[in-house]
């Protein structure tokens, strides 16, 4: 009955953080309407977020230490998906920038037949073929141009799920780190990447507020605060629940974001872009598989799904 209810609270975790991640591009436009562009408003609720878990360090700082490597791989990784991320929903077409970040299948495959020298079963050319002629279908380019992001909040969408992805196939080494030190290293890198991405363009740092200063002031800590809860909910359910489970429950993600996006931003899909969605969708219901890899020499990646986003 306990393992039950354990089961239950670890998929409501994962259903809550595939919600807000479905709908945290709406404050983050606003603020960016309001006069703060998106690596400032990143940083600032991340920082908010990492001031909030410091609490948790000193219980946690030996895990960190015997881990230090990964663990800081980790905030780089997470922190380049999450600003990334944040980034190209702010500017980007929602939907299309969620697709692409949902390539991740396509990329774990890859890194993990580079990195880690795994060949390919069955699944793991499902997954690479269906990724692959999704993201084809949904880009294709009248005229004969090549079917790639037309933006750069779409690179950056692509790229997020490339981090999401090397993530993956690191996260078999990353079971010894505890939760609260994942989350920190989350937090850590939500804070570094983006004051590193506005010291290399400082344009990205400029901001010229208007509007209600109390209001904004009130978004930034709601904002804060779903980063803080959806760190430690994702970070749980992801501990607790199988892959080709939990693969499914963050799928919700696409679903709030197409509907958040038609209802609050007027946008929708054209008929192949629905087509390739179908196919990048199918291919993350397969990459559920990977459960099983970490106990299978021939497999394809981890044995759990990343601690990022």
């Amino acid at each position: 009955m306990r393992d039950d209810r354990t089961a239950r609270l670890a998929i409501a975790s994962i259903l809550m953080s595939a919600t807000s991640w479905g709908l945290v591009w709406y404050p983050y436009r606003w603020l960016g309407e309001m006069g703060m562009p998106g690596m400032v408003s990143t940083m600032i609720t991340y920082l908010l977020a990492l001031l909030g878990g410091l609490p948790w360090l000193p219980g946690h700082w030996r895990n960190i230490m015997a881990n230090g490597r990964i663990w800081l791989v980790l905030a780089i990784l997470s922190g380049w998906t999450n600003s990334a991320y944040v980034l190209a929903v702010m500017h980007g077409e929602v939907m299309r920038v969620v697709l692409l970040f949902y390539l991740a299948p396509l990329w774990t495959v890859l890194f993990a037949r580079l990195l880690l020298g795994e060949r390919l079963t069955l699944s793991g050319y499902r997954i690479l073929l269906l990724s692959f002629f999704g993201a084809l279908v949904m880009l294709w380019q009248p005229g004969g141009r090549w079917p790639l992001p037309a933006s750069m909040a779409e690179w950056l969408g692509l790229s997020a799920g490339m981090g999401f992805a090397f993530t993956n196939v690191l996260s078999r080494r990353m079971d010894s780190i505890s939760i609260p030190a994942k989350s920190l290293a989350i937090w850590l890198g939500g804070v570094t990447v983006p004051a590193l991405w506005m010291l290399i363009f400082p344009s990205l740092a400029k901001v010229s507020l208007h509007g209600d200063s109390g209001l904004i002031a009130g978004e930034i800590v709601a904002v804060t605060a779903s980063m803080f809860a959806v760190t430690w909910l994702m970070q749980y359910g992801l501990a607790r629940v199988a892959a080709n489970r939990a693969i499914v429950v963050l799928l919700f993600e696409l679903v709030v974001s197409a509907l958040s996006s038609w209802w609050l931003a007027g946008e929708t899909l054209v008929g192949k872009e629905w087509v390739g969605a179908a196919m990048i969708m199918a291919a993350s219901l397969f990459s559920g598989q990977m459960e099983q890899y970490s106990h299978d020499p021939d497999s394809t990646g981890p044995s759990r799904l990343p601690a990022g986003k």
